[in-house]
């Protein structure tokens, strides 16, 4: 369950995210907030702190804390800020969002995947396909390849709805880390084929290593995504130089 500040956390994200605050706006003071969740002063703190570090908002000395979040381009709702599910962000999204699993099937790890994903050579692992659809449009290509050993029980109604509820709730793994890069690579025939690309001749591909709080690596990911539906955005802190 979460603690009272991740909570708090969460809501303020949510009402931000959904406009009911906006860029330049006031949140509500640390003690409006305390009285509404009947929580301590310092638990809104260390909500306002996560806010702040993932860029949402900025304290402003004698005022308060301001919202300084963008929405981002409505079309561009893949956006590549946290590790997010493509059922989240179908949750906070008005478009309608399917996925199509193409392929699920169990495999040995041979030294060129083993090169490739960082698995250990002869890892039994479980690869999955599937085909993200935004509005009736084929749009991103996923392949997620798992350690069978942390993710067991994997099946395609668990992959056309959401593998990480199944993971979290069902498996009660704590997920910690991604470590993830993003590239531009020409599409491939498998991609004109699979996808609805339009014009585009490439794509936004993000590879990703995902671990859990035991620091194993249990998921190798790649996401290859029409540039017109994605959008990277990246907060940075500069900390007080001499």
């Amino acid at each position: 369950m979460n603690s009272r500040f991740e909570e708090i956390y969460v809501d303020l994200k949510g009402y931000i995210q959904k406009g009911r605050y906006s860029r330049g706006d006031m949140l509500p003071s640390e003690n409006q907030l305390a009285s509404r969740y009947q929580v301590a002063r310092n638990t809104v703190r260390r909500a306002f702190a996560l806010l702040v570090q993932d860029g949402y908002v900025q304290p402003v000395k004698g005022k308060g804390v301001t919202v300084i979040y963008d929405q981002p381009n409505k079309q561009n709702i893949f956006t590549m800020d946290g590790i997010e599910t493509f059922g989240e962000l179908a949750r906070g999204s008005n478009k309608k969002l399917l996925t199509k699993v193409r392929v699920l099937k169990e495999m040995v790890c041979d030294e060129e995947l083993s090169r490739i994903t960082e698995f250990d050579r002869g890892s039994e692992l479980i690869y999955i396909e599937r085909i993200r659809v935004i509005d009736g449009l084929s749009l991103i290509l996923d392949t997620n390849i798992y350690l069978k050993s942390e993710v067991p029980g994997l099946t395609r109604e668990i992959a056309e709805n959401s593998i990480y509820e199944y993971i979290e709730k069902e498996l009660g793994m704590v997920i910690t880390l991604s470590k993830r890069s993003i590239t531009a690579e020409r599409a491939t025939q498998k991609d004109k084929d699979l996808l609805d690309l339009k014009e585009y001749d490439f794509l936004a591909v993000v590879t990703g290593r995902v671990f859990n709080a035991g620091g194993v690596m249990f998921e190798y990911t790649q996401s290859r995504h029409r540039p017109d539906y994605f959008c990277f955005t990246s907060n940075s802190l500069r900390h007080g130089r001499k």
